[in-house]
């Protein structure tokens, strides 16, 4: 898929940037473009660029980029959130009514004005569209039937957002950071409208310009998205009409590459600036290059491994309990991690509030055999496992699959790209996968909400978290609990209610938590100003120079 661009004079432009560095061998290049970024990053997780819709972590870089919320996670304290299109702004006494203020005079990338009525249908535009990543704003009362009222503009510089409990303020504006709340130029996009006959995909008569935004821009970031080649690249530019500092470099490039060894190759040459994807052994080798630097900080992003609940033997306590034996947690700390990731058995990240960092499981094939027979599957079964075909996760598997087979458990592996293994593991037709899970807000309900409740575990469901995806039927009072939490005022309180619910999902959840993501770039000695953030859409490009 290819971004429709307005001028033909801007297509051959881009185009032949792109056809150039997307045609050009490890060895074919000596320089970038002086003012160009070029990364070489796995993307192919990418399915969507509207902010409605898209929920993988590299569109969320790109989102993170390209458009702008009322309010922004400060990157270099968490602990903070900043304002983005939003000014200012207040909270009623009763809690229930947030007011925003909008920055004065400020503009999309397109020219147009952003007012409070761009913020309210943008809103209005995520909720009805109900795509994955809606329910961060629908937890707080949102319906289709009420989102007009309950989000609205008071006047042209003034938003007010209505919630239907009086929750902690941090909480609710941690949540409006999420790229779900992108504000959109809705004047652009309602020229792009499609009417559609209502179906499982819309609801209502209409896309809401969901079929164009897909491939197109509508934003006000510091960079807009000029194209985006699936499987290829994206490439970004500086806006202009950026209402703060603008950005130093004139254009982005993501290079879709996946393996290590290219990366560094490419890096090495000078090919390519920046290198996202590098295992322990090329990492180690790019910190000895002199002409090379490298860069490294703590990620938001916990990897897991799953058993669908739809598959009779995986649905066994026992058989859930035994393969949290059967990872051998040591072996992989002191190679495919190595540098690039730390053991963690918990859904919740460190650094956020009440989160967890002990490690209880450990490899005990004689544990899990003596459980499987206890599940009444004394010698083992066969399972499929959905993987993607990207290291260090390909070599995880395999792993898993060696220790597993000690118990007489014959895992068949199933490689792929990002992308199709999500569609399935959304459509809950796997048996097992290995997956990743970055916070969507900065706040410890972003994870426990998913990996911690299910309130309705029919296919046809329209909250679908991660148990839900793997069919867990989480028990009532473990969702209870999980809600209760979610409105605890006492901040200690409430996170030894969440480190009890994390050891809760950690001991009888289908879920095996394995490690907690440590970023890694590689870089050219020329590259200024590159840092990696705490969460998927907070690793900003702006302030990078060459």
């Amino acid at each position: 898929m290819m971004m429709r661009i307005q001028t033909r004079s801007r297509v051959l432009l881009a185009g032949t940037l792109l056809s150039a560095l997307l045609a050009a061998a490890p060895v074919a290049l000596a320089d970038t473009p002086p003012d160009t970024l070029v990364q070489a990053w796995a993307i192919d997780d990418m399915i969507s660029l509207d902010p409605a819709e898209a929920f993988e972590l590299s569109t969320g870089e790109i989102t993170g980029n390209t458009y702008d919320m009322l309010v922004r996670l400060d990157a270099n304290d968490t602990t903070k959130v900043i304002g983005g299109i939003a000014d200012s702004w207040t909270v009623s006494d009763d809690g229930l009514t947030y007011t925003f203020k909008l920055k004065p005079d400020i503009k999309f990338a397109s020219g147009n004005p952003i007012t409070a009525e761009d913020v309210a249908w943008s809103f209005e535009r995520a909720v009805k569209l109900n795509k994955s990543p809606a329910f961060i704003i629908q937890q707080f009362g949102l319906t289709s039937d009420n989102v007009a009222e309950k989000a609205k503009a008071a006047d042209a510089g003034t938003f007010v957002f209505m919630v239907d409990k009086a929750y902690a303020p941090t909480f609710v504006l941690n949540c409006l950071t999420a790229t779900v709340g992108a504000v959109v130029d809705s004047k652009l996009v309602k020229e792009h409208v499609a009417a559609v006959t209502p179906s499982d995909e819309y609801k209502f008569d209409n896309d809401f310009g969901n079929g164009w935004l897909k491939t197109n821009y509508a934003g006000s970031g510091p960079f807009k998205t000029r194209e985006w080649k699936a499987n290829e690249a994206v490439v970004i530019e500086r806006n202009d009409n950026y209402y703060g500092e603008k950005a130093k470099l004139a254009r982005v490039v993501y290079r879709h590459v996946k393996e290590s060894a290219t990366q560094r190759l490419m890096l090495e040459k000078g090919d390519v600036d920046v290198a996202r994807n590098l295992q322990p052994g090329d990492f180690d080798a790019v910190s000895k290059n002199a002409d090379l630097a490298v860069t490294a900080a703590p990620k938001s992003t916990v990897y897991y491994f799953s058993l669908n609940q739809k598959n009779e033997k995986l649905a066994k306590p026992e058989v859930r309990e035994a393969f949290k034996y059967l990872v051998d947690y040591d072996a992989l700390q002191d190679t495919l991690l190595k540098g690039i990731g730390e053991i963690h058995q918990n859904f919740l990240p460190k650094g956020i509030l009440g989160a967890r960092d002990d490690n209880p499981y450990k490899l005990d094939v004689a544990k899990a055999k003596e459980l499987l027979a206890k599940a009444g599957l004394p010698d083992g079964f066969s399972v499929t496992m959905d993987v993607r075909s990207q290291q260090p996760v390909a070599g995880v598997a395999e792993s898993i699959q060696a220790t597993a087979a000690q118990a007489g458990i014959k895992i068949e592996i199933i490689p792929g790209d990002f992308k199709t293994i999500l569609t399935k593991y959304r459509a809950r037709q796997h048996d097992m996968a290995i997956l990743q899970w970055g916070v969507d807000y900065w706040d410890p309900n972003s994870n426990a909400e998913t990996f911690a409740t299910n309130p309705n575990n029919a296919d046809d469901s329209m909250n679908k978290t991660l148990a839900w995806r793997n069919a867990w039927d989480v028990p009532a009072d473990l969702q209870q609990e999980t809600k209760d939490a979610l409105t605890e005022r006492d901040a200690d309180k409430r996170s030894s209610m969440y480190a009890d619910i994390q050891q809760k999902v950690r001991d009888t959840g289908p879920f095996i938590f394995l490690w907690q993501e440590t970023e890694i770039a590689g870089l050219r000695k020329n590259v200024q100003g590159f840092k990696l953030g705490p969460t998927f859409d907070t690793n900003f490009v702006a302030p990078v120079s060459k």
